[in-house]
Parts: structure tokens; C-alpha cells; sequence
């Protein structure tokens, strides 16, 4: 297939039909116009033709100022429009690609695979239900879209799912049109861009949405399926309280660089997911109390509920229904700082064994279709969300734990805590944890700081805290970083065994990793403390900015096979919790194919994952593509535990180690020994203007000032992919891959390629995104913005970009750059002619912001910041 199925482009062109009448309305004949001329002459310069392209150019840059915001804003809307159009129609029953049978028949076809490869089929479904698969939500600032243009993008979603159903000549298709033209007004007259950063309860809000108009829906539909695969084959059905996929939260948890998530906003955030579950599951009871109106019952349920014999799954309804509204009114006092009163619901079991018991009683009375219903996908909800909705995860960076045992040294005269050894430090904190006195003095005044990581745990122990899941420690070191963290927890009296989980993030780190947690399991404390199990956090984002990305996913991927080697050892169940973001310089890709490249046995212990920003939307903001993504997990961790792939060869692993030991020498002598490369990236970049987008909560530095390393991982590929270089995902492998073919190595690489998951994964994820590289935009930015003697650097890089465009060509065989992967390199080619204009239009807007800062209208920045948007919207999954 070698264009968008014929349905697809259908719907994109309705929608940009419907989005030309609105700019006309709206803006008048003469800008859409322009619209369409600067559209079709940038598809005429897409082919390569100096002359058009020079054309176009001087359209752009002719544009009057008043003229430049709706022209941006055209482009950026019909992006938008169209990835809504392919998000929806990826699961539209009338998708007429092989891909779609793929994805929806992976769990079935699996089953066969796994039944045909003798595992017994008595076993599965309990496998099954025991995946262990945690998908945790972040707010991490790539989600560009306001809240507000989220909620009827998703409007406009359904009403597509509608028309499908429906064949051209029914008379509901134009008023389902013009609907959708009423949404595109409606789009077209909300600014796109905040005007103020959302705080972190406010995306903990957006992630909750998330939750109700999607997941609610997807996670008993998923079972749904799951279940009647396995029956279909004779396998025993999934329990009641199955759950091989739940979720958590980073929104109002994540602390680590943001000053604006305190004790009290989590605080608040725990409460209102209660809110939130209660308000959710008093929407299911009331449909239950209106469906369940029979009076056939067990004896069990009709002893519990003797004083309405008639009607007895009504009289369980009225009462759960009053202790939901009761929960819902203490959640809302908690949050407000009062005490609450009523008899809320406290434990998930409260909530799950009246409705087992009418489930049971339905069965038992022959009634076992009506328990199948609405009863059931309630159940799954429960044993899922539960009352706490999502789980929240705390993290907080190290040394902020370490300041606290400083500073309490410091008041006891017990030394510089800071300047001990490691010996010295395990000493004195083991000693603590042994003691039946509590650490923290009475009448101690900690400074700021440190009474806000106090502060932060003494909520974790309340009954908010119930509802945490963990605390991860960033930039863990040693194990006293883990100690420490276990002490103050101990000591704010949060409840036994809390999981403390270590994230290993820079290149040593993950090196080290092995050996940190191997000395941590060798303490007698710990191991009672952890009842020997473990989560231990690979960070991909930090890693791949620190070393590249070459090396940093060798170094995850051994990190992972040694951690999971010494837990066995030390008989420890270890989870690994991978912290990939959306683009793949921060470790994103396809799901199914980066966990089958994961080592093997290093998912035996479950799974644990972030999903972050703007893919949260993509992935799981429409019921049924949330389904189909969480079968798309389902489904590979099922395989990698049960039909694994083979250990990597000997001379696979040395070939690795000379790709990376080369790759991470040739990243850093750029990124951090090449003097001028700082002045270039800031110049030829719009870093600098990315913090005036109000992306998240967090800022973009972890500190004021500094280089490179003081910038965040995200903003960082996002400024490389707004001018087309992508550099982050490729910068080391180029010469890396090039040494290994001048060794003659050319058929070794062929042969990973196609006999090593780990290794096909990597090589196609790079092709994917140096797909999406262009060279000749990037010397555009070049030209406009960068001061001559600098250039010199980026015709290095452009070159540089155009070798490892080769070399992937020549290890996976292919004439171009996604020959094996049409339908993207299509995608890619219908979106070139609305962010081509985009891009064209920053580099000019920058140059004059930047020529004149002092006169820069609101129009020229607010057009800016929509290129922006636009350009991510163009880019997916690498902006």
C-alpha cells in the first residue's frame, strides 16, 4: 500500500473542506487563499525544485504581519484535524490495511502460538491475569494541546465513528457534518495556545479525564475480549479480580526539579482522585439500581439484605449508592482541609464484595447473562481503579534526602553527613532504623527545603497515602540513597514496607546499577523491609541525552540483564519500571516491539511503563484505541514470558559494546567538547523561545543559566525537532555505524538486523526518525538565524545526518527510507505541504523577534508559538 486507504482520505479531506469554509467565514475569501496558494506551491517545492522552493519563500516572507496568525493557524488546524482522522480511523471497522487485522488479532493469534508451542491451556488465564502491567501517566511538558481543543477533537472523533456506520447516501450525514462544522468553528475561534501554565493539579485533572472518557470504557472491554479468547480455546475465564493492566500517576507526585508540586498539592491531588472514583462508580451503581429490578436471589444475598427481600440487588445498589455520595462528600471536605464525616468507603474490598455477591446470586439463579452485563464490567473496574482511581507515585531527587540527614546531623553534633563515606553513611542509618526513638527532634526548625520532603511524607501517612503507590528516588547513587529514604518514611510513620524504588538515569548509573543493588540486597534489614521484592526505575530521557542514543539503549538493555540476573540470585522478585517518553530520543517506539527487545526473563516480573505527555492522548484518549493498545501489552508481555526470544550472540554483544564505547566518544565530543556547539544549538533552535509555551507545571530547567546539561531531556529534542535535525536520536551512531562498515562488518550488522529484536528495533526506530529529518530545513534555520562563523558546524551536522541516512539503508536492504513501511512514509508526505510552510514561517519569525525584541508585536509571538504547536502536531511522535 503505498497511499492512506481510500476511507482515510476521505475523512481528511471532509475535514479540511469544513476547516476551508470556517477560515472563509471567518477570515475572509482573501486569507484562505493564501492558504491554499502557500499549500500548493510548498507541495510543488517538496519535489525538489530550487526555483519553486525559492518561490515559496517569498510568498512567507511577503506575508503581511495581520495576515501571518491565521495563515499559521490554518496549517497548524488541518494537522490537528488529520491526526484526528488517522487516530480514529486506526480502529474504524471500514480500515481497510493489513496493520488493523494485526493489532486486533494479536492476543488471538498469540494464543494459538502459545497453545501450538505446548503451554497448557489450563494455566493461561490465571498467566493471564497475573501480567503485573502498570502503565504510569505523566504530565511531562510535551502535550501542547489545551484541555479545552482535547475535548472536541475528541468530539469530532466520535462524530466520525458515527458517519462511518452510516453509507453515503443516509440522510444523517449531513447533519453529522454539520456538527463537525460546528466543532471547526468552534476550534478555530479558541486560542490554541495557554496564555498561563497549567499547575500540577490541574494536569492531575487532565490525567483523571483521561480516566473517565476513555479507560473507564476500555479496561472492562479489553478484559471483555481477553476472556472470550480464552474460552474460545478452551481455557478456564479470567477471575473477577483480574487485572493485568492498572494504572498510576506521575501528576501532582513528580517533584523531582519542580518547585510547584508541594506536600499540599499532593495532598489535594490523592483526595480528588478519591473524588473522582466515587463520583465515577456512584454513575455505575445508579445504572445497576435501575437494571437490577429482579427478585430471584441466593440465600446469601437475600440473609444480607432481609429488610427488602423483593427487590435484594436494589437494596445493595441504595446502599453502596449512599456511601458513594458519603465518600464523595468526605473526599470534598478533605480537600477543602476539614475533617470529613459519614461513612465513606475506605477499602477497595468495601466496594468489590457486594457487587461479587450480587454477581454470584445472578449466577446462581440462572440469571448468569444479566451478571455477564453492566455487573461484571463494574467488578473489573473496581478490581483496576479501585477508590483510589489511579495510584500516585512520589518522586524526589537524592540529594534532597541527603540535606535532611545533613541538617539533622548537623542539630545532634553527629558529623558532616554529606562528606561521610558510604560505609559510614549505612552505619549511621541502619543503626537509626534499628532505634525505638524517633529521628526527628521535637523542636528542630528545619530549613524550607527540608520541611517540604517532611511535609510531603507525613501526607503519605495519612490516609490520602493509601493511595501512593511508591517513592522513586531520581539520581540514585547508593543504597544509603535508598536508606535514607526508607528512614524518614519509617519516621513520618508511613505504613510498613512502602516500596522505595531507585532510578538509574546517566550512563554510569546505569552501569553501576548492578553492583548498587546487589550491595543493597545484602542487608538483612532491607530484604525484611522490601519482603524481597523490588522495583527498580531505568530512566531513558536523561541516559540518551547524556551519552546518546546508541549508547544509552545498549547500556538499558544491559543494565536490565544484570539486574535481573543478581535479583535472581538474590532471591529478589524484581519489577523493572522503564521511564520512556513519547519521541524515540527519550526511548519511545512502537510498544510491542520494544518489549519483545527487552532481555530475556526481564519481564517475568511484570512491567511497569510511563506514558507520557502527548502519546497519552494518542494512545488512550478514544476508548477503542485505548483497548487496542492495552491488548498491544497484553499481548507482548504475555509472549516475552512465555515464548522469549534467544539470548544475544557472543559476537552480537561485542559488536554492541564497540557501537556504543564509539557511539557515546563521538556524541560527547560534540555535545560537550565542541566550543561552539551551545551558540549553535541556541541559535539555530528555538530553545530559548520554548519556555514562553506553557507546556506543564515543570520548568524546563532543573536550574536557572548552565548548558546543555542543565536543560531538561524533553525540551531538548523538542527544540531539534522543530528545525528538522532530530539529532538527539542519531548524533554518534552515524560514525559509530560508519567505523564498523570500513571494518568490513557490513554482513555482521545485516545479520543483527534481522535475527536480533533488540537490535532490528533500534536500526528502525532510527530510520523512522531520520525519516522525518531534513536537511534542507534545517540550513533554512541555518541561514536565517545562525552567525556565519557557526555554519560551518551545521553543514558538519547535515552531513553527518545524510551518512546515517545511508548506513540504515544499507543494513536493513532497502532502496529508501521507509520502502518497508509505506503507509507512514505517506503520512509523512500528505503532512509535508502544512509543516513545511510552518517551518519556514519560525525561522522567519525568530529572525525577527530576535533582530528586534523590543518592537516584536503580540501577533508576530503568538504566531510563533503556533508554528510551534503546529510542527508537533506534524512531527507526532518525535515532537
Amino acid at each position: 500500500m503505498s497511499e492512506l486507504d481510500a476511507v482515510l482520505r476521505d475523512k481528511v479531506k471532509v475535514l479540511g473542506t469544513l476547516l476551508g469554509n470556517t477560515i472563509r467565514t471567518s477570515e475572509g475569501e482573501d486569507v484562505l487563499a493564501s492558504i491554499e496558494t502557500i499549500r500548493k506551491q510548498a507541495k510543488k517545492a517538496r519535489k525538489g525544485d530550487q526555483a519553486e522552493r525559492e518561490r515559496l519563500l517569498e510568498i512567507l516572507t511577503s506575508l503581511p504581519e495581520e495576515r501571518l496568525l491565521p495563515v499559521v493557524r490554518g496549517f497548524n488546524q488541518f494537522l490537528n484535524l488529520a491526526n484526528i482522522a488517522d487516530q480514529q480511523h486506526s480502529v474504524s471497522w471500514r480500515r481497510s490495511d493489513d496493520m488493523a487485522g494485526d493489532m486486533d488479532n494479536m492476543f488471538s493469534s498469540l494464543l494459538d502460538r502459545l497453545l501450538k508451542a505446548g503451554v497448557p491451556s489450563e494455566g493461561l488465564a490465571q498467566r493471564v491475569a497475573e501480567l503485573n502491567i502498570e502503565l504510569v501517566l505523566t504530565a511531562h511538558p510535551t502535550e501542547i494541546t489545551r484541555r479545552t481543543l482535547i475535548q472536541k477533537y475528541d468530539e469530532i472523533a466520535r462524530l466520525l465513528q458515527l458517519r462511518d456506520d452510516l453509507h453515503e447516501s443516509h440522510p444523517q450525514r449531513p447533519q453529522i457534518e454539520q456538527q463537525l462544522s460546528g466543532l471547526i468553528e468552534e476550534i478555530w475561534h479558541t486560542n490554541e495556545i495557554r496564555k498561563t501554565r497549567p499547575t500540577a493539579v490541574d494536569e492531575a485533572r487532565w490525567g483523571f479525564a483521561v480516566v473517565e472518557n476513555s479507560l473507564w470504557q476500555a479496561v472492562p472491554n479489553l478484559l471483555r475480549d481477553l476472556n472470550a479468547e480464552l474460552l474460545e480455546r478452551g481455557c478456564s475465564a479470567l477471575p473477577l479480580d483480574a487485572v493485568p493492566v492498572r494504572f498510576s500517576s506521575w501528576m501532582g507526585g513528580d517533584r523531582d526539579g519542580n518547585p510547584n508540586v508541594t506536600a499540599l498539592v499532593t495532598r489535594e491531588v490523592l483526595y480528588l482522585a478519591r473524588w473522582m472514583a466515587a463520583d465515577l462508580f456512584l454513575r455505575d451503581i445508579e445504572q445497576l439500581g435501575s437494571q437490577l429490578s429482579m427478585s430471584a436471589a441466593s440465600a446469601e444475598l437475600r440473609s444480607r439484605y432481609a429488610e427488602n427481600r423483593g427487590e435484594p440487588y436494589r437494596a445493595c445498589m441504595h446502599e453502596l449508592r449512599s456511601r458513594l455520595m458519603a465518600t464523595k462528600q468526605w473526599a470534598s471536605a478533605r480537600i477543602r482541609g476539614q475533617e470529613g464525616s459519614g461513612n465513606p468507603l475506605c477499602h477497595n474490598h468495601e466496594l468489590f464484595e457486594p457487587l461479587a455477591l450480587c454477581y454470584r446470586s445472578l449466577h446462581e439463579v440462572g440469571l448468569g447473562s444479566i451478571a455477564e452485563g453492566q455487573l461484571l464490567d463494574t467488578l473489573r473496574r473496581v478490581a483496576c481503579f479501585g477508590l483510589t482511581l489511579v495510584r500516585l507515585d512520589v518522586r524526589q531527587e537524592s540529594t534532597r534526602h541527603s540535606k535532611v540527614l545533613q541538617e539533622i546531623c548537623e542539630y545532634y553534633g553527629w558529623g558532616d553527613y554529606l562528606s561521610w563515606s558510604e560505609d559510614d553513611k549505612q552505619a549511621l542509618l541502619l543503626r537509626e532504623l534499628a532505634s525505638r526513638r524517633p529521628l526527628v527532634p521535637r523542636d528542630w526548625q528545619p530549613t524550607a527545603e527540608t520541611r517540604e520532603v517532611l511535609d510531603t511524607m507525613a501526607v503519605l501517612a495519612t490516609e490520602a497515602g493509601d493511595g501512593v503507590s511508591c517513592y522513586i528516588i531520581s539520581m540514585a547513587g547508593e543504597p544509603s540513597d535508598i536508606l535514607s529514604v526508607a528512614l524518614l518514611l519509617r519516621d513520618s510513620g508511613v505504613r510498613d514496607h512502602f516500596p522505595v524504588v531507585p532510578l538509574f538515569e546517566t550512563l554510569n548509573d546505569l552501569e553501576q546499577s548492578r553492583d548498587r543493588m546487589q550491595r543493597l540486597w545484602q542487608i538483612d534489614w532491607y530484604r525484611q523491609y522490601s519482603e524481597c521484592h523490588q522495583q527498580v526505575m531505568i530512566g531513558y530521557s536523561d541516559s540518551s541525552k547524556d551519552a546518546g542514543q546508541l549508547a544509552a539503549v545498549w547500556a538499558q538493555y544491559q543494565a536490565q540483564e544484570r539486574l535481573t540476573r543478581t535479583a535472581a540470585e538474590a532471591g529478589i522478585s524484581l519489577t523493572l519500571f522503564h521511564g520512556r517518553g513519547g519521541t524515540v530520543g527519550r526511548g519511545g517506539g512502537p510498544a510491542h516491539r520494544a518489549i519483545l527487545a527487552q532481555p530475556p526473563g526481564s519481564v517475568a516480573g511484570g512491567l511497569r511503563v510511563t506514558e507520557q505527555g502527548e502519546m497519552i492522548r494518542f494512545k488512550f484518549g478514544l476508548p477503542e484505541v485505548a483497548k487496542r493498545n492495552l491488548q498491544v501489552y497484553v499481548a507482548a508481555v504475555l509472549e516475552a514470558n512465555l515464548l522469549p526470544p534467544e539470548p544475544a550472540r557472543p559476537q552480537w554483544r561485542d559488536m554492541m559494546n564497540r557501537l556504543a564505547e564509539r557511539g557515546v566518544a563521538s556524541y560527547r565530543a560534540m555535545v560537550r567538547d565542541t566550543p561552539d556547539f551551545v551558540r549553535y544549538f541556541r541559535s539555530a533552535t528555538p530553545e530559548q523561545e520554548l519556555g514562553r509555551l506553557a507546556l506543564g507545571s515543570r520548568p524546563a530547567r532543573r536550574k536557572a543559566g548552565g548548558g546543555i546539561e542543565t536543560l531538561r531531556a524533553i525540551p531538548w529534542i523538542f527544540a531539534w525537532t522543530q528545525m528538522r535535525l532530530m539529532l538527539p536520536a542519531w548524533l554518534g551512531s552515524d560514525e559509530a555505524l560508519a567505523e564498523q562498515m570500513q571494518a568490513n562488518e557490513q554482513e555482521q550488522l545485516k545479520a543483527m538486523y534481522q535475527q536480533w529484536p533488540f537490535f532490528r528495533t533500534y536500526v528502525d526506530m532510527l530510520e523512522m526518525v531520520v525519516s522525518k529529518a531534513d536537511a534542507a530545513i534545517a540550513l533554512y534555520y541555518e541561514s536565517r538565524l545562525v552567525e556565519p562563523e557557526l555554519q560551518m558546524l551545521g553543514s558538519q551536522l547535515r552531513q553527518r545526518l545524510q551518512r546515517v541516512q545511508e548506513l540504515v539503508l544499507l543494513i536493513n536492504g532497502q532502496n529508501k527510507l521507509l520502502d518497508n513501511h509505506p503507509v507512514l512514509r505517506y503520512s509523512m508526505a500528505v503532512r509535508d505541504p502544512y509543516t513545511d510552510p510552518l517551518h519556514y514561517l519560525q525561522a522567519e519569525l525568530l529572525y525577527r523577534e530576535r533582530q528586534q525584541p523590543e518592537i516584536a508585536s503580540q501577533l508576530v509571538e503568538q504566531a510563533l508559538m503556533v508554528t510551534m504547536a503546529g510542527i508537533a502536531a506534524g512531527m507526532r511522535n518525535t515532537g
